[in-house]
């Protein structure tokens, strides 16, 4: 019999990389695809090998992408019920080993080496369970996924690498789509701008939960005022970061001064001088070390505790908010922060006006300078340069 394919299938025939990534939007016949390669193309051409097809938990990957092999199995008639163990879920097919694994399955994933790997809707792993595939896999990887999330390690750690093949499909590359599924993936264009990006466009998503939007700049430009510094207090696990805030017009920057652990107040002090820190300008400290910003003050500087109320989280992020927040380029620490930093979301996906309590160190002191300068406005105008 004859199976439908489309440009996925083409993708994996044409590819010469070792790790080939479909992203793409919903319908776009991605995991079809790739299991019509994998029996037609990969099984058919070989014996004795291992193939795993993976997901983060073994009830989801049974309910798709198990589910779908299985049936094409069927359809192509090389599926036996002798030759497929449910227990184990494994399947010989030919001569080969196809193994059914959930990254909630410890035991398998350090288990046996393998020759091809699927990784299907691969946003759900961590950095870690990649890790641990990759190092077990022998010849070709095979990555799908719909790009939901704005930033991902798949983006940084499988992306750049020179032995990768990228591709983008959507439903417009699906030409078996009935036009009533193409109707109603459409109307996402009119009902949520972020749910069309991503399932419609196959392009990344912005985060509903994000907290704050930020763009980057190679230096401070000319004119933008420094208003005060941010610090942050950590020691052996949270590191303590000093973080320079500059204004112009409907414009806040951030650079990124310190960002290191294991800093006592000495050494504070000594990298504040080797900055050639102003001793007149202020510096906004975390309130909940007063002996630290005591012990600074008395080196010669000009650090103050930042007053905090019952919500100065939200009352800071909300002046924040009030401007366009740009962070120089060398600043990879509070980038990397404003990234990931995120509101709470319930069970049920709805977002809480509660940041979570993480990528905040050089937030936090960006924070504090914001607050104590904007909230107050009088403040600290004799430090600018």
């Amino acid at each position: 019999m004859e199976l439908q394919t489309n440009i996925v299938f083409k993708h994996l025939n044409n590819s010469t990389k070792r790790i080939i990534v479909e992203q793409g939007g919903t319908r776009s016949g991605k995991t079809y695809n790739i299991i019509v390669w994998i029996l037609l193309s990969y099984i058919a051409n070989n014996t004795g090998k291992i193939i795993t097809i993976c997901r983060k938990t073994y009830p989801a990957l049974r309910a798709s992408a198990m589910r779908d092999f299985m049936d094409i199995a069927q359809q192509i008639g090389w599926y036996s019920e002798d030759s497929h163990n449910k227990t184990n879920a494994e399947i010989n097919i030919r001569g080969n080993l196809i193994e059914f694994i959930g990254m909630d399955q410890p035991q398998k994933i350090r288990g046996r080496k393998r020759d091809l790997l699927f990784c299907n809707e691969a946003n759900e792993l961590t950095l870690e369970d990649w890790r641990q595939l990759i190092l077990r896999t022998n010849d070709r990887i095979i990555v799908d996924y719909n790009p939901s999330e704005e930033f991902h390690w798949i983006y940084d750690h499988i992306l750049p690498r020179d032995d990768c093949d990228f591709f983008v499909t959507t439903y417009r590359n699906n030409p078996f789509l009935d036009k009533n599924v193409i109707d109603e993936i459409e109307r996402l264009k009119e009902v949520d701008e972020n749910y069309w990006r991503v399932y419609g466009l196959g392009e990344r998503g912005q985060s509903r939960s994000l907290v704050f939007s930020h763009s980057s700049v190679d230096s401070i430009p000319e004119g933008a005022t420094l208003k005060s510094y941010g610090m942050d207090f950590g020691f052996t696990n949270d590191p303590t970061s000093l973080i320079a805030m500059y204004h112009k017009g409907d414009t806040i920057y951030f650079d990124e001064l310190i960002y290191k652990t294991g800093m006592t107040n000495q050494d504070i002090a000594n990298t504040l001088k080797s900055l050639e820190i102003d001793k007149r300008d202020i510096v906004w400290a975390d309130s909940g070390e007063p002996k630290s910003i005591e012990e600074i003050h008395r080196m010669g500087f000009n650090i103050r505790p930042v007053i905090k109320g019952g919500d100065s989280i939200n009352m800071g992020i909300d002046i924040m908010r009030r401007y366009k927040l740009v962070i120089t380029s060398r600043s990879i620490n509070l980038i990397k922060e404003f990234r990931n930093y995120k509101y709470i979301e319930d069970k049920n996906g709805k977002v809480l006006n509660k940041p979570i309590d993480a990528f905040n160190h050089g937030i936090d002191a960006s924070r504090y300078a914001c607050m104590m300068t904007f909230s107050r406005p009088n403040v600290g105008h004799y430090a600018v340069r």
